[in-house]
């Protein structure tokens, strides 16, 4: 992406930038849904044009440039950093950088402190002299903002990795952690999956708590280098945050004290958690961050580079490079190619294409290997539920998630497939393990049952996002529609999902999105599901949400929602239009019966209007959520298949809920 004013400045309004547009449509024109018709052909086509040959799409995940500053540091720690690799890197991460010095986390976003951090430390390892305009720019910002001691514990742990931090300076979390029993507060399975790989190896880190020599010093990232982190007062005792303040206080002091012995024990069951982890790839969880940090934490407990676990390790990481043409480098945080895989299987069957067309049946081929069937982590909280399910990426047979799982059992029955025997036994796994993890009040996460408790979210180690996994409108959603396809709209789990989601929907008509940007995303998820499952489109619920879009939709025709909104309420349902957003919020519409009506005839217009010669369409901004304002996503084929859906579904109507199509 490439800095612009508005996303520098950071001071473009909410409804300024509803209104900011480029195309303007005319809905009322009498050959739209010709149009709409000729839209979906060419998105058909170029959608077609880049499947695999085994089977699978796969869009680019792209985040933000800490992936590629840590990617850069771990290279540089394990003493394995080359020219052409750092070359390549700067090149992505310069090119990122706003005119104000600072580095955002989304596109058109306000710099943070961290990613700014990351991004300049990295291109010092570059060569970038910090006296270069550039460079001096992002110090005086990050200066501005209270230095380095004021960015997150991870950044500030990469830092204390080179002797730029103090380890003592850092929240504890010991290895000993491992030692909890599944019931007790803050035991390792108390953390969303995501957290729960990432904290296991930084246990490792922070007792061993390793010094690189620094090859340069950073100074000039401090407010005052004399006194780089200033003491701050602890919270009062008796809230929440001053009783884990005081709780780190205190697992600081058991670190000088730990007994050699019982550290020895559970920094090797740590190793071995770690190990029995990996992945048939060489990953961990398929997420780069888990990774990186398994990396280091098995190299400093004695694992040569020559390791099979360890080389296996860096390979994979290697695998999250996407080289540019420009000669960049950019890191994949993840990789999505199931999510992708059956999203755009939806969207084919949905804009019409044959249910036996070779490239459906050669998708679910993909799909049907890539089923899930030994037993992972969820089934901690739920033990003896037989396996079944996918994952996200290519290779997390521990975490399969209960998101994809059901978008892959809707993808699967809009598929005529020569083995329909083979389909209906991973439809039904697929649906047994999903209805088995659902948690408490009827609703469902996206990887674990039950995964809600207050505390980890409050330990001071854990500023860099959400750290649990509990139930969502979103993966609910999902679950209720593919429940409703599969005939089990009336079994009263299915009924649960309900109930919970007309409870979860907002005052404002609209339902948050987790997974997604935000309420648009929410919105688009739940509307569908309720009308699968045999609400009716007078329902309340659904003309509540009907009214929030008809409200928020932007002049052009579009639908646009920020990041922003997930920390500024004023932001809800604003922001510039978006192929995704637009999709979704047609989604809903029509799921809702209003076909026909204005908005939803502007917003088609609006698809048929941006659509690119080639059949695509553009998306610099982030739609997708990895936590809600710290972590976004653009999912480069998002703006692919979610267009596709909704034209298919204008142009040949609503799929039929109900076994099998």
């Amino acid at each position: 992406m490439t800095a612009t004013t508005d996303g520098n400045a950071g001071a473009v309004g909410p409804r300024a930038a509803a209104a900011s547009t480029t195309h303007h449509t005319d809905a009322s024109t009498p050959d739209l849904d010709e149009a709409a018709a000729r839209a979906a052909e060419r998105a058909v086509e170029h959608l077609l044009a880049r499947q695999d040959p085994e089977g699978w799409w796969k869009g680019d995940l792209e985040t933000n440039v800490t992936m590629d500053a840590e990617d850069l540091l771990l290279r540089q720690f394990l003493g394995v950093l080359d020219a052409d690799t750092t070359r390549a890197a700067a090149l992505h991460i310069r090119r990122e950088q706003r005119e104000d010095g600072a580095w955002a986390t989304f596109y058109g976003g306000p710099g943070e402190v961290s990613a700014t951090v990351e991004a300049y430390v990295a291109l010092r390892l570059a060569g970038d002299p910090p006296e270069a305009p550039h460079m001096a720019r992002a110090a005086a910002w990050v200066r501005a903002r209270g230095g380095i001691a004021a960015a997150r514990v991870f950044t500030r742990i990469w830092l204390a990795l080179f002797g730029w931090w103090r380890w003592e300076d850092l929240p504890e979390l010991p290895p000993e952690l491992l030692f909890l029993p599944k019931w007790f507060p803050l035991n390792i399975y108390d953390f969303g999956c995501w957290a729960r790989q990432t904290i296991v190896p930084l246990t490792v880190v922070s007792a061993k708590r390793p010094v690189r020599p620094a090859p340069f010093p950073l100074d000039e990232l401090h407010t005052d280098p004399a006194r780089p982190n200033p003491p701050r007062p602890l919270a009062p005792a008796t809230g929440w945050d001053g009783i884990f303040q005081r709780l780190d206080k205190a697992l600081h002091a058991y670190h000088r004290v730990a007994p050699r012995a019982l550290r020895r024990t559970a920094m090797n069951l740590a190793a071995r958690w770690i190990v029995e982890r990996q992945e048939n790839d060489g990953c961990w969880g398929g997420i780069q961050p888990p990774a990186v940090y398994s990396v280091i934490a098995l190299h400093l407990l004695g694992y040569d580079l020559q390791h099979p676990v360890m080389r296996a390790g860096l390979e994979s990481l290697d695998r999250f490079a996407v080289w540019r043409e420009d000669g960049s480098r950019m890191i994949e945080a993840c990789q999505s190619p199931v999510w992708d895989t059956c999203l755009a299987t939806i969207a084919l069957a949905d804009a019409g294409l044959p249910p036996d067309h070779p490239a459906l049946v050669k998708a679910v081929d993909w799909m049907l290997d890539e089923e899930i069937t030994r037993t992972g982590d969820w089934a901690v909280r739920r033990p003896g539920l037989p396996p079944g399910g996918w994952a996200f990426e290519f290779h997390n047979d521990n975490y399969p998630d209960i998101d994809d799982t059901a978008e892959v059992v809707l993808a699967l029955r809009r598929v005529r497939h020569p083995e329909p025997a083979r389909v209906e036994a991973a439809v039904a796994r697929g649906t047994r393990w999903t209805l088995g993890m659902q948690s408490r009040g009827g609703a469902w996460g996206a990887f674990d049952a039950d995964n809600t408790s207050a505390f980890p979210n409050r330990l001071p180690f854990c500023d860099f996002g959400e750290v649990i996994d509990p139930p969502s409108a979103d993966v609910t959603a999902h679950v209720v529609e593919m429940l409703a396809y599969e005939g089990l709209a009336a079994d009263p789990r299915t009924r649960g999902g309900i109930d919970w989601l007309l409870a979860a929907q907002e005052p404002n008509g609209a339902w948050f999105g987790r997974w997604g940007v935000n309420h648009v995303y929410g919105t688009g998820s739940v509307l569908p599901a309720l009308t699968a499952a045999g609400l009716p489109v007078s329902h309340p619920a659904i003309r509540r949400a009907v009214d929030w879009l008809g409200t928020t939709q932007n002049e052009d025709g579009g639908w646009g929602e920020d990041l922003r909104s997930y920390s500024d309420p004023e932001w809800i349902g604003r922001g510039a239009s978006t192929a995704s957003q637009t999709a979704w919020a047609l989604i809903a519409l029509l799921a809702a019966g209003e076909r026909d009506s204005e908005p939803a005839r502007r917003g088609v217009a609006w698809l048929a209007a941006t659509q690119r010669e080639d059949g695509s369409w553009d998306e610099p901004y982030f739609t997708g959520t990895g936590f809600p304002w710290d972590f976004s996503i653009n999912y480069h084929l998002y703006r692919q298949v979610f267009p596709l859906t909704a034209l298919g579904r204008y142009v040949y109507g609503e799929p039929s809920p109900g076994k099998g199509r």
